[in-house]
């Protein structure tokens, strides 16, 4: 698909378009846009941005590629002097005090936030339904969800309400609403995108990352926010991705785990378009290589016992003495009993409890170094396999987008749903969503710092299916 930062800058260097004209159209289409994508619009904020950018046109200055360019912002994300709720009552009147550096690079590049994004409460969720905004609706079908946590972020994309958007994936939130809504969403390699100024949810798998429209726009934004940063030690530098040229079919191998395929909870449907496009690749002279992934049972357990572990630990500065609303009681313990218990959603408790439970006495031995162990196994074995081929490919959910409110009843088998995403997260690998093959896509993961080979790949399926 085309650029649409491309096509955007020719229109306003042109003049073809005012930027103010831009973004006003935007902030229009947000306000009443029927998919509850947005939490707060940052309207004075950027059309004062956009009118500046006017201004430079009109005195013939040469304006940089996102200059002008509108983007969103998943709501766990800082930007000085607005609002960060997390889509929580805990944070929802809450001003940040400074600006994430992956959005300040961007601004510093001349792109314009214009929404505070929905998105599930702390990032909790693989719906987009637990929010005090209510659930995000999918932009191709407004019963059935969005997907999360970043589902805000994705259908803004889908509806064309940004250009892009910037969410967080902690163990498929970026990658499982951009399935959800054929867009594509990038899970960049853990320390490419500096995680400061966004909340945190589990520190040891939390990614910042573009959703976009097209391979390009990704490789665009994440030549901008990847980088060392001195304010997030995993961060290390990184080149820029390049897309000009094209990948030879027969230079590259792919691969794919059969416990995936032939796991009973998959969609036949899934299963037989992703199969389909096996032999695709095959037909066009890709090497095909089948894969043994033994422990997919252990995926999903090992994942959340990880992060409800380090949730707990991160939500723990939240008592309302520091941030956030505080309820007050008889005394400073009942104080923060209720102000805890009254302003998280009930899923930010029950991850928050998890996680208690398997650091306790007693536990953490059993389950949470157990579970760290597990991991490191987990990751050896992807990484093993990372050297036999150049591409894993797998499906993204084993289902469509279920129903808004049936997750609900039913968190188990929400937690199940992340099967596909949660294993490269452990690993720290580069994975990307793209709408090819699948109803939700397919996923496309390589080493470390090979997002570049991943973009490439995926221009090729492009080409090939």
């Amino acid at each position: 698909m085309e650029s649409k930062i491309r096509k955007l800058h020719q229109d306003l260097s042109s003049q073809k378009i005012s930027c103010e004209e831009l973004v006003q159209g935007k902030l229009d289409e947000l306000k009443i846009n029927a998919q509850n994508s947005a939490n707060f619009l940052l309207n004075d904020y950027a059309i004062e941005k956009a009118r500046k950018v006017d201004e430079k046109i009109k005195k013939g200055e040469k304006i940089n590629l996102l200059e002008g360019i509108p983007f969103g912002v998943k709501d766990v994300f800082l930007l000085q002097e607005q609002i960060a709720s997390a889509s929580s009552d805990f944070l929802k009147k809450y001003k940040s005090p400074y600006t994430a550096t992956a959005i300040q690079k961007l601004i510093d590049a001349g792109a314009i936030p214009i929404v505070k994004e929905n998105c599930d409460s702390f990032g909790h969720g693989s719906t987009n339904e637990n929010s005090i905004f209510g659930a995000v609706k999918n932009a191709n079908n407004e019963n059935l969800v969005s997907g999360g946590s970043s589902g805000g972020s994705a259908v803004n994309v889908a509806k064309e309400y940004t250009v892009f958007s910037i969410g967080g994936d902690t163990g498929g939130s970026i990658r499982q609403p951009a399935g959800f809504n054929n867009v594509y969403g990038l899970k960049p390699s853990y320390g490419r995108v500096s995680r400061f100024g966004i909340m945190a949810y589990a520190s040891s798998t939390d990614c910042v990352g573009p959703i976009a429209s097209s391979t390009e726009d990704i490789a665009i934004v994440m030549n901008i926010i990847s980088g060392k940063d001195t304010k997030d030690q995993t961060t290390f530098e990184s080149n820029d991705i390049n897309l000009s040229e094209k990948i030879n079919p027969q230079s590259i191998t792919v691969g794919y785990y059969t416990e995936f395929i032939e796991n009973e909870g998959l969609n036949p449907k899934i299963k037989s378009d992703f199969l389909n496009v096996l032999e695709q690749l095959k037909k066009n002279n890709v090497k095909v290589k089948p894969l043994n992934f033994p422990n997919t049972e252990a995926l999903v357990s090992t994942y959340y016992a990880v992060v409800m572990a380090e949730t707990a630990s991160n939500l723990a500065r939240l008592d309302g003495s520091m941030y956030g609303n505080r309820i007050e009681a008889d005394n400073l313990k009942e104080s923060y009993l209720i102000t805890r218990s009254e302003n998280f959603t009930e899923e930010s408790k029950r991850r928050i409890v998890g996680g208690n439970q398997v650091l306790s006495q007693g536990h953490s031995d059993d389950i949470y170094i157990k579970a760290r162990k597990i991991r490191t196994v987990l990751t050896n074995n992807i990484n093993d396999d990372l050297k036999q081929v150049d591409i894993l490919i797998s499906p993204l959910s084993p289902s469509n987008p279920p129903e808004i409110g049936n997750s609900l009843k039913n968190p188990m088998e929400m937690y199940l749903s992340d099967i596909y995403t949660v294993g490269f997260s452990l690993a720290e690998l580069p994975t990307l969503t793209a709408p090819i093959g699948t109803d939700t896509g397919i996923q496309i993961t390589s080493s470390k710092a090979q997002e570049e080979l991943i973009l490439k790949f995926t221009n090729l399926l492009n080409e090939l299916i």
